[in-house]
This record gives C-alpha cells, structure tokens and sequence, in this order.
C-alpha cells in the first residue's frame, strides 16, 4: 500500500506540475472535482487545511482557470466552488496512460473479484480517513 501511494503521489506530481499546479493545490482541485460544487469551508476541512490556506489555493485555482467561485444569488456572501470542465479534460487526457492500464489490470479480474477489491479499496479509504480525524485533520471523505 505504501508503495502504491508512493507511486500515485509522483504520479499526481507529475502531472500537477506538468499544467503547472502545486502538490496541495492539484489535491484541493480533485477533491472540487468529486464532491462540488463545494463550500470553501468543507473544502478546507476534506483537504486538512487552514482556512486561511485555502483561500491561497482557490486563488491560485481560479488565477488558472480550474475553477469558479459561484455566489448565491440571495446570500451573496454564500460561495461554492466547481470546476470547469474544459481544464480539468486537460488534466484527464495527461491520465490517459494510467487508465489504460487500469483497464488491462480490471480485465484480468471477474465481476466478483472487482466488488472484492472495490470494497477492500473503500474500507482503506475510511480507515485512512478515520486516522486523519483521529490526528485533527479533518479529512472525511465520502465511501
């Protein structure tokens, strides 16, 4: 597993830096991704990171234009982030290698087996994110 996490996190580095967004912020920009639109505060706290931070990271985000700041049309202090979907294709073509082999590794397994691992790969995802809290970081994700 560590090893694994390892490789994703150059793998992740790899292709932050290549459209020249930072480690931090390339995670702030797939947690947008999963979960938004999204609140700068539930960011922050699925992120880990200091509010004040966060503001530093959505600043560069939308600087780069791989994301918005929507405001509520009644509550004009209410803000929500999403992205936008002609940077982030960028961002999945540069994933184009690695899924394709994700394909070939899913193919040598059965149905069965892809609920086995796919539920082994949840409960890795809560235990990590149980741990995080546990220390005071935050991060809760969702299964």
């Amino acid at each position: 597993m560590r090893e694994a996490r390892v490789q994703l996190s150059a793998l992740n580095h790899r292709i932050g830096s290549g459209v020249d967004v930072r480690d931090t912020d390339f995670d702030c920009l797939d947690l947008v991704s999963v979960y938004g639109p999204i609140s700068p505060g539930a960011l922050a706290r699925l992120a880990g990171v200091r509010p004040a931070t966060m503001t530093g990271i959505l600043d560069r985000l939308e600087r780069g234009g791989w994301i918005v700041r929507d405001r509520d049309a009644i509550d004009r202090r209410a803000v929500v982030l999403r992205v936008l979907p002609d940077r982030n294709a960028e961002v999945l073509d540069l994933y184009a290698g690695m899924n394709a082999r994700l394909d070939q590794i899913c193919a040598d397994y059965d149905d069965a087996q892809l609920e086995l691992i796919a539920g082994f790969l949840q409960r890795v995802q809560r235990a990590a994110a149980d741990s995080a809290e546990e220390l005071g970081g935050g991060r809760r994700g969702a299964s």
